[in-house]
């Protein structure tokens, strides 16, 4: 008897466990949480720089190193691999990303310019662009 009931109680739970883990819809999103996204996306970027330009000085301290035992032991020193120097991101320096314009101010709705020579074909319009069929 106890063993069934540990039984049905164990099924209830893997019946219930993927409505515990069910998505719930994305809030809305706002101006300061945009900003915050972008924020956090550059941030991870940076990140990644970092930790490129630490692996890269880290690889140079190993080559040296693999260098100086060689030589110390008299052994031939193949040629270094030429390779990029290690480049310093920096500090991090949050820049939030420009509002874009709106289609009256990015000129979409300006007028075409003013014809200087005919068109290069004598087609017409119906025979360039045929109706698709139906």
């Amino acid at each position: 008897m106890k063993k069934s009931l540990i039984l049905c109680g164990l099924l209830a739970g893997v019946v219930a466990a993927p409505a515990a883990f069910a998505k719930l819809p994305a809030p809305p999103s706002t101006p300061e949480a945009k900003l915050k996204a972008a924020e956090t996306a550059q941030k991870a970027a940076w990140s990644a720089k970092i930790d490129t330009f630490q692996l890269c000085q880290a690889q140079e301290r190993v080559a040296a190193h693999v260098r100086d035992g060689l030589v110390a032991a008299g052994k031939p020193v193949p040629t270094a691999t030429p390779t990029p120097p290690c480049s310093d991101p920096g500090p991090f320096a949050f820049a939030p990303p420009e509002e874009p314009k709106p289609i009256e101010a990015s000129g979409a709705h300006s007028p075409a310019a003013t014809a200087v020579s005919p068109p290069s074909s004598n087609q017409t319009s119906a025979e360039q662009n045929p109706a698709p069929k139906k």
